[in-house]
């Protein structure tokens, strides 16, 4: 891998300084995380130089509308266990790199493997166990370029800046830039929105947060210190891959639909249950332990008043740009039994804990976690419980940048204690279950997700 080029692209004009306050919801999420975005060859004549050249202008153009972007997470002025975004025109970091690798000799790019990380080589530099957050940019990128002609686009960016979707959304407004089109998606970036109550009022048991503690933790820095330099997770994992086939997948359902005489029923509520027993038993948990999976859900249209979104327009092509929140607006359902439970009653109570873990999180519910956050300081709830993240629906295929349409993404990797659902190869309906499991663990857990 050869480094070309390494720059700091700063918003094209000057933006307003300001502090941006993060929500309770934010905070849980304060870690780096790694995905890449696969491009095939070029169509036009488009040079390398030249593609790397209109990635940075379309980011100098977007980092006005994201000045967050551009900005350093520092300490609260008002609480020192706090971070807020201090929007200081510090910019984001580009680079440009090449391999004389071509993409075919990766391995599967549509799900995560150790050799995928080489596209992020130039992105964190040296391994180090700390890291001084308010130095560290909220955003750098490393695209590159492949002996076959092929294109990666790395980001690694603060997960407390945007959720999936608003990344989605923020991929979205990046390609139009890159053709010379105008924004589809107007950030609104006001998370006061989200603040807690005062005084706060909890009114439900909150099995879905822990407290933090000094301990390394899956999601968040928040809470480990008083200061601004954190430690991080340096462990190489082993990620292990189950497909499931489209028609696995269907026979889960039907069987679910069938057999359990459940309505309803979706993908994702059906092979979430399927994870949640398998993953249970194999990790050997004792049979009166209670297992909790964690798995994030929209609360854009579950709060009152509903996050803004708002019809602002449509430019020439007859795009529609919507005024919406960009920040992170998803909380953790949670579905919890006890071990013996997962493995003793059928199918149905699995799936039917999983629909409960969604249409549990109604107004009054959502405000009540902000709350325990609030009064906690708490974290995603990390003893005896793990987390299922779906990109199943985020609709990342369908942008358009000036070099060529974007084939796929996957994260780098998978941290111990998360389980992700990512979609398979375009066009083939199955989808992958990525997760960090022993080779013997992974074996009970393939003989059981098979299972009908």
């Amino acid at each position: 891998m050869e480094l070309i080029e390494k720059v700091v692209v700063y918003p094209e004009q000057s933006t307003l300084k300001k502090r941006i306050f993060l929500s309770n919801i934010d905070l849980c999420l304060v870690v780096y995380q790694d995905t890449v975005f696969f491009f095939d060859p070029p169509t036009s004549e488009m040079s390398f130089s030249e593609i790397f050249n209109k990635l940075c202008n379309a980011f100098g153009k977007l980092l006005v509308h994201y000045d967050f972007m551009a900005g350093r997470l520092v300490q609260s002025l008002e609480d020192s266990h706090r971070f807020e975004i201090d929007c200081n025109d510090a910019g984001i970091v580009v680079i440009a790199a090449r391999t004389d690798r071509k993409l075919s000799e990766f391995g599967d790019i549509f799900a995560p493997n150790q050799d995928l990380e080489e596209l992020a080589m130039f992105l964190q530099g040296k391994q180090e166990e700390e890291i001084d957050l308010k130095e560290k940019p909220l955003l750098s990128v490393q695209l590159t370029q492949f002996a076959c002609g092929s294109l990666a686009l790395t980001a690694h960016y603060n997960h407390c800046t945007l959720d999936g979707l608003a990344v989605r959304d923020f991929g979205a407004n990046l390609a139009a830039l890159t053709r010379g089109d105008s924004l589809i998606v107007v950030p609104f970036t006001d998370r006061t929105l989200l603040r807690a109550r005062n005084p706060p009022r909890i009114s439900y048991p909150h099995f879905e947060y822990g407290k933090a503690t000094n301990i390394e933790n899956l999601f968040s820095v928040r809470g480990t210190s008083g200061g601004i330099n954190v430690r991080q997770n340096v462990t190489q994992n082993q990620i292990q891959i189950l497909y499931l086939s489209p028609q696995q997948i269907a026979s889960f359902k039907m069987k679910a639909i069938k057999d359990c005489n459940l309505k309803n029923v979706t993908t994702f509520h059906v092979v979430a249950g399927k994870i949640w027993k398998a993953r249970t038993i194999a990790i050997k948990m004792s049979d009166d332990q209670v297992s909790t999976m964690l798995f994030p859900v929209d609360i854009r249209k579950r709060v009152s008043p509903e996050l803004p979104y708002g019809f602002a327009g449509k430019d020439e092509i007859h795009m529609r740009i919507f005024l919406t929140k960009k920040c992170n607006a998803l909380v953790p359902g949670f579905a919890r039994a006890t071990v013996k439970e997962l493995t003793e009653l059928e199918d149905a109570y699995h799936i039917i804990k999983v629909q409960e873990g969604i249409e549990r999180l109604d107004d009054e519910y959502i405000k009540s976690s902000i709350d325990w956050l609030e009064l906690n300081k708490g974290v995603p709830r990390r003893e005896d419980s793990f987390s299922l993240v779906s990109g199943l629906r985020l609709g990342i295929g369908d942008q358009h940048f000036a070099w060529g349409k974007l084939k796929c993404s996957t994260p780098l990797t998978v941290k111990p204690g998360l389980v992700m659902l990512l979609p398979a190869a375009p066009g083939d309906g199955g989808l992958n279950v990525c997760l960090d499991l022993l080779e013997d663990q992974m074996y009970i857990f393939r003989r059981i997700m098979l299972e009908f």
